[in-house]
């Protein structure tokens, strides 16, 4: 029995979350909404911001550029791209980005959408005065707590020169 919700969201709607690992999410389809098989957020980053390397045991991961630039490693691949580019990581492999320009907006979505509660432990409700340090302890302990996540070492990217 197929338990998906029809959904229709304009630009800019959806649930907002600030994120422990930087960046605030709108979320555009939970798991909830389509019965499981995937979850689908809007991420806004700015320059600088890195994930560990990372991979996710039960769910393949796609991210398409809506805005900005990345560099993005993925198993032995890395490369930087920018707006309309996509990556696909599949589950168990290897991956991480950092931004690289001043601010980065990525769509991700992740199938099965299993890994929603690790975003929600690791997330809080946005609001105008929420936007803090990154907090990767609680990354962590998410990943951890849900498994959802494997934590495989850190950001595998140098630090770029400021001028």
């Amino acid at each position: 029995m197929n338990t998906a919700s029809p959904i229709i969201r304009a630009g800019g709607e959806g649930e907002r979350r600030w994120f422990a690992g930087g960046g605030t999410h709108t979320w555009k389809a939970t798991a909830e909404e389509t019965g499981g098989a995937f979850f689908v957020f809007e991420d806004r980053m700015s320059d600088g911001k890195m994930t560990p390397l990372h991979s996710h045991p039960d769910a393949d991961e796609l991210l398409y550029v809506l805005e900005g630039e990345i560099q993005v490693r993925i198993g032995e691949l890395e490369e930087t791209i920018g707006t309309g580019a996509v990556t696909m990581a599949p589950r168990g492999v290897p991956h991480a980005f950092v931004v690289r320009s001043e601010v980065a907006r990525l769509l991700t979505f992740q199938t099965p959408g299993g890994s929603e509660p690790f975003y929600v432990g690791a997330s809080d409700p946005a609001t105008a005065a929420i936007e803090g340090p990154v907090d990767f302890a609680r990354v962590q302990e998410w990943a951890q707590r849900t498994g959802a996540v494997d934590i495989l070492g850190p950001p595998p990217f140098a630090p770029r020169e400021r001028h």
